[in-house]
């Protein structure tokens, strides 16, 4: 008699996580942002994965600064792995999944934060500045490990920098971008910058400026001169993106300006 009644006693406690998590999943549509320009892998399997951790730590009573935090745990126990371990194919698939978990959780703070009712500006100021730190530590970190572990040409050396530099420099435009319209508050540029979602085409073809994409690389680390391939094409396609990003986003930072502001 006693075993069915604890069965029967903990069911409804059970029932009552599954409805929480599954009214999160089913509000989390609702409570998403744009897809526009979003590259294939974040927008087709990173968001998602963001979505089933943010419906999680929901129902587990996290908050986003929590997920955050963990979040920011896993990317930079990544890269500390990546900085100090020898290369290896083990290692290289440990260093891919804990900073594709760290991006996935990265993505479920603000899912999170819609879901609880919106987000703040501590929160928004936490989560840039870890992406902020993460983007350059990543990139030193492979340059680091190639010094000290690897036998690849010097020259090769100024790979990592160059990324480093050009993915912060995309990183802060694009939050530029997203802060500078807000201040304008144009309802119309809004409309017409936050509300279309590009084709897949569109994100195909960004896929490889993903930093999913990047975090994927890692799994060759065992690999010397295949990942230093995969590594060196990934940057010159942040490279060759930044050259026509940055032009076309200055021309529509203009396009904001006043006109009498004569700049």
């Amino acid at each position: 008699m006693r075993g069915p009644a604890l069965r029967s006693g903990s069911q409804p406690g059970n029932d009552r996580a599954d409805s929480v998590f599954r009214e999160a999943l089913r509000r989390l549509p609702g409570a998403q942002k744009s897809a526009g320009g979003a590259p294939a892998y974040s927008r087709f399997i990173n968001r998602k994965a963001g979505g089933y951790l943010a419906a999680a730590a929901y129902q587990a009573g996290f908050t986003p600064n929590q997920v955050t935090t963990i979040s920011a745990a896993f990317t930079f126990g990544g890269i500390l792995a990546l900085a100090a371990v020898p290369p290896s194919r083990t290692l290289g698939v440990i260093v891919a999944l804990t900073l594709l978990l760290g991006y996935a959780l990265d993505s479920a703070d603000g899912q999170l934060a819609r879901l609880r009712g919106g987000g703040n500006p501590a929160g928004e100021w936490l989560d840039h500045i870890i992406d902020s730190a993460k983007i350059p530590t990543l990139h030193l970190a492979v340059l680091l490990s190639t010094f000290r572990f690897g036998d690849t040409a010097s020259a090769w050396l100024l790979v990592p920098l160059g990324f480093a530099v050009t993915e912060s420099v995309l990183f802060f435009a694009m939050i530029l971008n997203d802060q500078l319209r807000r201040a304008r508050s144009n309802p119309a540029a809004a409309l017409s910058t936050n509300s279309t979602t590009p084709g897949i085409t569109k994100s195909l073809l960004v896929a490889p400026t993903d930093y999913g994409v990047l975090c994927l690389c890692f799994i060759l680390l065992g690999d010397r001169i295949p990942f230093i391939a995969v590594y060196t094409m990934l940057f010159a396609a942040h490279f060759c993106f930044a050259c026509l990003a940055l032009p076309k986003w200055f021309r529509e930072m203009r396009a904001l300006c006043p006109p009498e502001s004569g700049r």
